[in-house]
């Protein structure tokens, strides 16, 4: 695939300014995948439809090995097994993980990669949850993230109804 050079270069010495073509597929499948492991998922994505070399670079667990947190091998449990460094990828963006015995969760943000760290309740500090259980409660709820969820029986400072933080991990605030 051949593609015009958008700026003109001048030769050293010359003085002369060149126009001139660039051929992608002269480069080694190699150095595409090198280049490519440097930008995000999201690029790599839209590099994979610029030609059939660059599609084959990003294919390459090399490439999404890069996107991968260094720590990722500790992270992900021995009974889960994939294909390649893509999937595991996409996985971690759409299954998070419980780490730390379950106290949090843990993903990759889809497009950059990024890290992403959700806390349980019971690793928040939730005020008079401990000396004073008749404002708060543990419950366990089968469709929530983590073991335990915090359910608070009554405002201290109101009369609301109670409500839970949600099983997601985020506080459900009653307006």
């Amino acid at each position: 695939m051949k593609t015009e050079v958008s700026e003109m270069e001048e030769r050293k010495g010359k003085g002369k300014i060149m126009c001139g073509t660039l051929d992608l597929s002269a480069h080694p499948l190699d150095c595409i995948t090198l280049i490519i492991s440097f930008t995000s998922p999201r690029d790599a994505c839209r590099l994979s439809l610029v030609s059939t070399a660059f599609n084959s670079a990003t294919e390459s667990d090399a490439v999404w090995e890069s996107f991968l947190p260094s720590q990722y091998q500790a992270l992900i449990p021995s009974s889960l097994s994939f294909s390649s460094k893509k999937q595991l990828y996409l996985s971690l963006c759409e299954n998070p993980l419980l780490i730390e015995a379950g106290r949090n969760s843990f993903w990759l943000e889809r497009g950059s990669g990024k890290k992403c760290y959700m806390l349980s309740p019971r690793d928040l500090t939730i005020i008079w949850s401990v000396d004073t259980p008749w404002y708060w409660r543990w419950v366990s709820i089968p469709e929530a993230r983590f073991l335990f969820v915090s359910y608070r029986t009554r405002d201290c400072r109101s009369r609301s109804r109670p409500h839970y933080l949600s099983p997601f991990g985020t506080l459900l605030v009653k307006r």
